[in-house]
This record gives structure tokens, C-alpha cells and sequence, in this order.
């Protein structure tokens, strides 16, 4: 099929661009930072001058960062000729359709790319979620098209999807992993089914988060401040969804939902209603979030944007706190509040334990110290304001108690069964359970109303996010002082119902637990798929480091609890999660889970 001689690697020089809005505009520059002549092409001149723009904005950014001299900006746009005649590429040995997301406009491109360029030239397409088995029927040579999906923006994004399909010769994948090499950035090969890897992961999390908003589970900034300050995500999923536009995302769903009939895939009926009414996020100055304009990035107040009459208050005093349990957990938790000038009396099982939950505080705090985020006379002022007892009936005299002991439901009943004999009237309990019903704790207490979830995240300390879970029977003053009191040792509350998952762990796990199930059916490795979810979405871990350090065991057993309360078919979790746990793989804590740590 090449002219080249047989084994020889096509000397891929010139690189056509069929479309520069955005990502076109941004793969071309790509190109041309990196050697390559490059042909880029539009339908019209406005459009034309348009993609030219975008590669002036983008490098003009680069020169007032110090990424590009003046001089290697002018030499990228030497290498660049834009034209709005087709017929140009034909010199090119590779060419990059990166057309809207329609699989008939993109046939077409094909069909006509077909007639012009040499039967050597590699023909590839931007598309992140169609079918290319399907784009490349638009030629006679379906065998040498692939799909190269660059990640926006193009000229820092370091991560391309190469997707090969069942006809896609072996050379062609080659050398076009040898261009991406040349680019500098990373590729994985995967088969071409729809949303590849990082998409097919992604979307269905950003689709499950715009249900839970449509639903009123929780307000957007707190679904979005969940998942950037719980899982520490670059932005949270609404942003997110109005960045990529709500309209690209309700096409990547629909193509992923009509391939694999997955119902997680089914785009939530508040996407399709915001698309209809034109708010497709940024790009028309409104979607989740409202915009300065059009294209803006900057967020003005709308209706949903909360007002000094929502900063919530403290509607019950709160002087002394207790915390119950000798865990990593507890301690974070009564370092926070000693730290933040509360009286903290902290109560364990044994003078043993809680001497070991104070030399941990005192640990902690040294280290602070040293790292000068905090001042010596602040670390002896927050020692001093822990007591420690082995008794619950001390408890009586504090204003709120955060359990904070082992994740058994029957335990935590007899707990609270306790603290509701013990406490005073107006005391506030608290669990900081991550999964178990907050009412079944509640209902076992005279007070349903005083009882509250107030979910940690771990290390307490440095963690800034706080889960606050009312209940039914949650009393609205119990709820907003507890969010009062996340305001006052320094953490940032978001508020939801009485859930399994609450709202973090409703998102991150089913999103592990699609990744496990992607890696079970052979369609990419671990690695890769790590690296497409850490270098595609920026994601601080990939999915199966963080399933090793969270623990397998932990996450099948909130992938039952998940699976259990929602019935959902797509939930249950993936078979190989339940072998690996079986086999007692746990992750890191074993030495061995998805990966083998046993000789690192």
C-alpha cells in the first residue's frame, strides 16, 4: 500500500489540518512547534481567520509565559499555510480531519481526501467519540485511516488516544506512534469503540453528576467543590460539562449510549433540555454557570449564586467538642478543632489508645511547625485544649460529638444509643461515616433532629472538604450550624441528603469501578488507562493507583453499598474487583492489587 520500500517508515513531513476551530487550530500549532509543514484548511475565510486567531492567541500566550521566543512564534507560523482549498493537502503525508462531531460531514471529508492525496498518505481523525470504522467507509482505502484524538487544549495537553480499527494496517499505527513520539507527547493504542478510553470513563461520571444536579441532591457549586476538594480534580464536573460544551457532551453521550446500551451512558434529560434552550456552557455565555460573554471564562452571579443572607450561622453555641475513637481519623479530627481554638475532649477505649491519638496530634503539629504552617505557641495553645478519657459519660458537658470510630452500623448504634443517655438537650451528634445511613443512626436516638453527618475527609488536617448530611429528620438549625462550624476550623461544607455515597464517593466509584470493568474486558491495559485518565483529563492519580491506595476491599465495599441502595445494573461491581479481594489483593496495603508492590 505505501511507496516506500517495504519496512521502510513513511517520512511523515507535511501534515494536513481539515478544520481549525479550536482543537484543529490547536493540533496545527502542535505540528508546527514540532518541524512539521503544515497545510490548514477551512471552508471559508471568516473561518479561516478565525482558526489563524486562535493559533495567535494561543502562542502569544506562550511568548508572555517564556514557552516561545518571538522568533520560534514567527517560525511556527512560517510552517503553517492556511488555505480554504481542499485540494492542498494533497502534497501531505498526513492529514488530520478535526471537523464538528457528525459522522456524515466527516464521511464526506473522507470521501473527497480520498481522490486527492497519494495512496501512501495516512488519513486520521480528531474524532474523541464516533465510530471511525465507520468515518473511514467514506473511502477505498479504509485501511489507512486511524484515529489520532488530541486532548484540548492541543499545545499542552500531552496525552493522544491512537485508534486503531479491525482493518487499520500495522503500519499505519506505527508510524503514526512514531508522529506522536515526534510531538513529544504520549499515545496508547486502543480499539475503536465509542468514547475510547478517557471519554468513555469521563462522560458517564460528568453525566451521573448533572442527574444528581437535575435532581436537587446538591446545589452546583457543591457538587463541583465536592470533587475538587474531595478527589482534588483540576474542576468540578458542571465547570467541566461548560467548558466542553453541553452540546459535544450530549452527542459523546448519545454515540456512547446507542453502542454499548449502557443506561449510565443515557444523557441526563437536563442536558438535552439546556442544549435545545442554547446554553451550551461557555461558548454562549451560559450553561450550569453564567459567563461574563460568550467564549468568557469568567463566572458573574445568577440566580443560583448564593448571597450574604446564605452564610450560614452558627443557631447553636458550640465552646467544647468531642470526638469518640482512637483512629487515624479521630485524631486528624481533634487536631482540626483544637487547632481552630475549641475545646476538644476526646474520648477511646482504653489510656493506651489515647495516649496513642494524642502522640499522633502531637506528631502532626511538629511537623506543621517545621513546615512553617504553624507558629510553636499555636501548637502548645491546641495541646493544651485536648483532654482525653476513657469514659463516655464525660461527654456530657460538649456542645457536638463527632464519632469518628469503625465502619460497622451495629457498633455505631450502640454508640449513639449511648451519647443520647449521656448528652444534653441541644447536644449535636455527629457521624462521620462515608457510607452507612446517617438515619439509622438517628432512629435509634430520642433526638432524630440533633443527629447529623459531618464526613471527614482523610488527612483531616490537610483535607479542606467536609460532607454535611442531613437527613429527613435533620433539623434545619443542626444542619446549618454544623455548616457554620466547617467555617470555623477552616473547612469548606457542601450539603446533601442521606444517601449511600453521599456525593463524593457516589461519583468516584462507579467511575473505578467502569475503569475495572474497561481493564477486565481486554480493551486497554492498566497503565494506559491510567495514563489517559492522569494526562487526558488531568486527573491527579489514575484509577487503578488510587483503587491501590484507597484499598480493594474498601472500594468493592462501597461499590455493594452503592449497588444495593440504587439498584442500579451498571453499579454492580465489576467481577474482577471481587476476585482480586478474594485473592487478597488488596492494593498497596498487601503489596499487591492491581499492581505488584512487593519488590518497590
Amino acid at each position: 500500500m505505501r511507496g516506500t520500500l517495504p519496512g521502510m517508515p513513511r517520512d511523515v513531513a507535511t501534515v494536513g489540518v481539515i478544520g481549525l476551530g479550536t482543537m484543529g487550530a490547536g493540533i496545527a500549532e502542535v505540528f508546527a512547534r514540532n518541524g512539521f509543514r503544515v497545510v490548514g484548511v477551512e471552508r471559508a475565510d471568516e473561518q479561516l481567520e478565525r482558526g489563524r486567531e486562535h493559533i495567535q492567541h494561543s502562542t502569544d500566550r506562550a511568548v508572555s509565559r517564556g514557552k516561545l521566543t518571538e522568533d520560534e512564534q514567527a517560525a511556527i507560523f512560517g510552517a503553517i499555510t492556511l488555505t480554504t482549498t481542499m485540494s492542498d493537502v494533497k502534497v501531505c503525508d498526513l492529514v488530520v480531519e478535526a471537523v464538528v462531531e457528525q459522522v456524515a460531514l466527516k464521511r464526506a471529508v473522507f470521501a473527497e481526501l480520498d481522490g486527492l492525496v497519494s495512496p501512501d498518505t495516512i488519513l486520521a481523525t480528531n474524532t474523541s467519540s464516533l465510530s471511525v470504522t465507520e468515518i473511514s467507509a467514506g473511502t477505498s482505502a479504509p485501511d489507512r485511516v486511524i484515529g489520532m484524538h488530541f486532548f484540548n487544549p492541543a499545545p499542552i495537553q500531552e496525552f493522544v488516544e491512537v485508534i486503531r480499527t479491525v482493518v487499520t494496517a500495522p503500519d499505519v499505527v506505527e508510524d503514526t506512534l512514531a508522529v506522536v513520539h515526534r510531538l513529544g507527547k504520549n499515545p496508547v493504542v486502543a480499539g475503536d469503540r465509542a468514547g475510547f478510553i478517557a471519554n468513555a470513563l469521563l462522560f458517564g461520571y460528568l453525566n451521573h453528576a448533572a442527574s444528581m444536579y437535575e435532581t436537587r441532591y446538591a446545589s452546583r457549586g457543591d457538587l463541583d467543590a465536592a470533587m475538587r476538594l474531595g478527589c482534588r480534580y483540576p474542576m468540578g464536573p458542571l465547570a467541566l460539562l461548560d467548558l466542553i460544551g453541553l452540546d459535544t457532551a450530549y452527542e459523546i453521550l448519545e454515540t456512547m449510549y446507542r453502542q454499548r446500551r449502557d443506561r449510565l451512558h443515557a444523557p441526563a434529560p437536563i442536558l438535552k433540555q439546556m442544549v435545545t434552550a442554547g446554553l451550551l456552557g461557555r461558548k454562549t455565555g451560559r450553561g450550569f454557570y453564567t459567563y461574563e460573554g460568550p467564549d468568557s471564562h469568567l463566572v458573574v452571579d445568577d440566580v443560583e449564586t448564593s448571597g450574604a443572607d446564605d452564610v450560614p450561622r452558627l443557631r447553636r453555641p458550640v465552646q467544647t467538642v468531642g470526638v469518640v475513637g482512637s483512629g487515624t481519623m479521630a485524631a486528624g479530627i481533634v487536631e482540626v478543632f483544637a487547632t481552630a481554638g475549641f475545646d476538644v475532649l476526646h474520648v477511646s477505649r482504653g489510656d493506651d489508645r489515647s495516649a496513642a491519638v494524642r502522640e499522633a496530634v502531637t506528631r502532626s503539629l511538629d511537623k506543621a511547625v517545621q513546615r512553617g504552617r504553624l507558629e510553636s505557641n499555636a501548637k502548645d495553645d491546641a495541646l493544651a485544649r485536648i483532654r482525653s478519657s476513657i469514659r463516655l459519660d464525660h461527654l456530657s458537658t460538649a456542645d457536638i460529638v463527632v464519632e469518628a470510630i469503625t465502619e460497622e452500623i451495629s457498633v455505631k448504634k450502640a454508640l449513639f444509643e449511648n451519647l443520647d443517655e449521656i448528652c444534653g438537650a441541644g447536644t449535636i451528634l455527629a457521624t462521620t461515616t462515608s457510607s452507612l445511613p446517617v438515619i439509622e443512626l438517628a432512629a435509634v436516638t430520642s433526638r432524630p433532629g440533633d443527629v447529623v453527618g459531618m464526613h471527614f475527609f482523610n488527612p483531616a488536617p490537610v483535607m479542606q472538604l467536609v460532607e454535611v448530611v442531613s437527613t429527613v429528620a435533620t433539623a434545619g438549625e443542626v444542619a446549618e450550624t454544623v455548616r457554620a462550624l466547617c467555617h470555623a476550623i477552616d473547612k469548606h461544607p457542601v450539603s446533601c441528603g442521606d444517601r449511600a455515597g453521599f456525593i463524593v464517593n457516589t461519583l468516584l466509584f462507579p467511575y473505578l469501578n467502569d475503569a475495572v470493568k474497561m481493564l477486565e474486558a481486554h480493551y486497554a491495559t492498566a497503565d494506559d488507562i491510567d495514563m489517559a485518565m492522569r494526562e487526558g483529563c488531568r486527573l491527579p492519580m489514575g484509577p487503578f493507583e488510587l483503587l491501590d491506595v484507597v484499598g480493594n476491599d474498601v472500594a468493592l465495599a462501597i461499590q455493594r453499598t452503592l449497588y444495593a441502595e440504587f439498584r442500579e445494573p451498571g453499579f454492580a461491581p465489576a467481577p474482577l474487583l471481587e476476585h482480586l479481594v478474594t485473592a487478597g489483593y488488596l492494593g498497596r496495603k498487601t503489596g499487591r492489587g492491581f499492581r505488584d508492590y512487593s519488590t518497590t
